[in-house]
C-alpha cells in the first residue's frame, strides 16, 4: 500500500501542480503588482515636482531596501517553520511559532525604528547626495520610519500567513494600503489647485507639502497596513498566536534563527551592497541618480512574476518536506520555472520594447529619459534569467536551505557588482551603463550558483539515490 502511494507521489506531473501553483502565487503577483503601481505614482507624482525632488526621495532607496529585507528575511525563517510544521500537521507548533514571531516583531521593530531616525540626518551625507537635497532627504527618510514598528509587523505577519496559504490577505491589504497611499498623495504633495474633468471645473484643496508630504502619505498608509495585517493575523483560525506564551522559546526560535539569520545576513550584506553601488551612482551626479531612480521604479513591475513565484515555491516546497514527500519536489520546480522563464520573457520583451516611453512617465529631462531608457533595455535581456534565480532560492527558502545562498549572495555583490562597478567608474570613469551591466553580471553569476546548489542540495532524486 505504502509502495503504490510512494509511486503516485512520484508520478505527479509539472503540468498537474500548476493550479496549485497558481492559486498560490497570483495573489502575491497582485500584491506586488499594486505596490509597484504605487511605486509608479509615487515617482511620477514626486517626478512632476522636478529632478531634485526625484532625486531627495530615490537617494535613500537602497537603504530602505536594506532595513526591508532585514526584516523580510527574518520572516522567512517564520514561513519555512510555519510551512513545514502545516505540511506535517502540526498546527501546534505553527501556533507557537506565529507567537514567537510577535516577540521577535516587537524586538526588531523597536531597534529599527531607533536606529532609523538616530541616522536620518546622516544617511544622505552617507549616500554622497548632493548638498541642496540632503535636508529633503533626511526629512522624508525620518517621516517615513516613524511608524517602523507597524511596518515590521505587516511584512512578519504577512509572511506567516502566505506561510499558511493565505495569500489573500496580505493581498487584500496591500490593494487598501496602496489605495490609501494614492489618495493622501495627491492631497499631500500638491497645493490647493482648479483641476477639470471633460467640461467639470472644480477646486482640489492640497496641503502643497512637496516630498515631505509624499512621505507623510507613505507612512500613514503603511501604519494602516501593520494595523489591518496584525488583526489578520490574530484572527486566523490556525496559527493565530492569541493564547500562546509570547515568552521566548528556544525550541522554536532555534529553528526558525538557524534559517532566518543566515537569511537575514545574506540580505543585509545584499542590500549593505546596494547602498554602496546606489553611492557610486550617486556619485556621477543628479541625472545618473534620476535615471537610476526611475530606472528602478520601472524595472520594479516587470519582476512582479518572478517574486510571486517565489512565495509559492517557498511555502510548497516547505509543505513537501514537512510532509515527508520530496518526489514532489522535482515537479513543483518544473512547474514553476517553466511559468517564471514564459512569463518573464513576455515581461522582457515588453520592457525591451517601451523603455524609454516607461521612463518618459516619470521624467521630462531628456538626458533622464535616454540614459534610463538605454540600462532598462540592458537588464530587459536578463529578465527570464534572473526569475529563474528568484524561484530556485525560494525553493531553498522553504527548504531551509539559507547558509549557501548567503554565501553566493555576498561573493556575488561585493566582487561582481561592487567591485566591477567601482573599477568601472572610479578606475575608467564609465558612467550608468557600465553600472548596470556589473549589476546584470552578478545576477546571471548567481543563476548558475543557486542552480547548482539546487541540485547538489539533496532535493533532488539524482542526489536521493546516491
Amino acid at each position: 500500500m505504502s509502495e503504490r502511494i510512494l509511486e503516485k507521489e512520484k508520478s505527479v506531473s509539472a503540468k498537474g501542480l500548476l493550479p496549485e501553483v497558481i492559486s498560490l502565487a497570483w495573489p502575491t503577483m497582485l500584491e506586488q503588482f499594486m505596490q509597484t503601481a504605487v511605486q509608479y505614482i509615487d515617482t511620477f507624482m514626486v517626478g512632476s515636482l522636478g529632478t531634485l525632488a526625484t532625486a531627495a526621495v530615490g537617494c535613500t532607496a537602497t537603504v530602505n531596501w536594506l532595513i526591508g529585507s532585514a526584516i523580510s528575511a527574518l520572516g522567512i525563517g517564520f514561513l519555512a517553520y510555519i510551512s513545514q510544521a502545516l505540511g506535517a500537521n502540526n498546527k501546534k507548533g505553527a501556533k507557537k511559532a506565529a507567537a514567537q514571531s510577535v516577540l521577535i516583531t516587537l524586538i526588531i521593530g523597536s531597534l529599527f525604528t531607533f536606529l532609523a531616525l538616530s541616522l536620518s540626518g546622516v544617511i544622505p551625507k552617507w549616500m554622497q547626495a548632493d548638498a541642496e537635497i540632503q535636508e529633503t532627504a533626511s526629512r522624508y527618510f525620518f517621516i517615513l520610519y516613524t511608524p517602523m514598528l507597524l511596518r515590521a509587523a505587516q511584512i512578519i505577519f504577512g509572511t506567516a500567513l502566505r506561510a499558511a496559504g493565505d495569500t489573500k490577505t496580505p493581498m487584500m491589504v496591500s490593494v487598501l494600503v496602496n489605495i490609501v497611499n494614492v489618495s493622501l498623495n495627491f492631497l499631500l504633495i500638491y497645493p490647493t489647485r482648479e483641476l477639470r474633468i471633460f467640461s467639470l471645473a472644480f477646486t482640489m484643496p492640497g496641503a502643497g507639502m512637496g516630498v515631505t508630504g509624499a512621505a507623510a502619505a507613505s507612512a500613514a498608509a503603511l501604519s494602516l497596513g501593520g494595523i489591518l495585517i496584525t488583526a489578520a493575523f490574530l484572527r486566523h483560525p490556525v496559527i493565530s498566536p492569541r493564547g500562546e506564551s509570547l515568552r521566548p522559546d528556544l525550541s522554536v526560535l532555534k529553528p526558525c534563527l538557524k534559517i532566518a539569520l543566515p537569511n537575514m545576513a545574506q540580505r543585509f550584506f545584499t542590500s549593505l551592497g546596494y547602498v554602496v553601488f546606489a553611492s557610486c551612482i550617486n556619485a556621477l551626479g543628479q541625472t545618473a541618480t534620476a535615471a537610476h531612480t526611475v530606472a528602478n521604479t520601472v524595472e520594479s513591475a516587470f519582476y512582479v512574476p518572478g517574486f510571486g513565484m517565489q512565495t509559492a515555491a517557498a511555502t510548497l516546497t516547505g509543505n513537501a518536506i514537512g510532509a515527508n514527500n520530496k518526489n514532489r519536489i522535482p515537479s513543483l520546480s518544473r512547474a514553476i520555472i517553466s511559468l517564471e522563464i514564459a512569463m518573464m520573457i513576455v515581461s522582457g520583451g515588453v520592457l525591451f520594447a517601451f523603455a524609454p516611453n516607461l521612463v518618459r512617465i516619470f521624467s521630462k529631462d531628456a538626458e533622464v529619459i535616454a540614459l534610463g531608457g538605454a540600462v532598462l533595455r540592458m537588464v530587459a535581456l536578463s529578465e527570464p534569467f534572473y526569475g529563474v534565480s528568484i524561484v530556485t532560492e525560494g525553493m531553498l527558502q522553504g527548504a531551509g536551505k539559507t547558509a549557501v545562498p548567503f554565501i553566493f549572495n555576498l561573493i556575488c555583490m561585493w566582487g561582481i557588482r561592487i567591485g566591477g562597478t567601482l573599477i568601472c567608474t572610479r578606475l575608467f570613469s564609465l558612467g550608468l551603463e557600465a553600472a548596470w551591466g556589473c549589476m546584470i553580471a552578478n545576477n546571471l553569476a548567481l543563476l548558475v550558483c543557486f542552480r547548482a546548489y539546487y541540485h547538489r542540495s539533496g532535493l533532488t532524486p539524482e542526489k536521493k539515490n546516491r
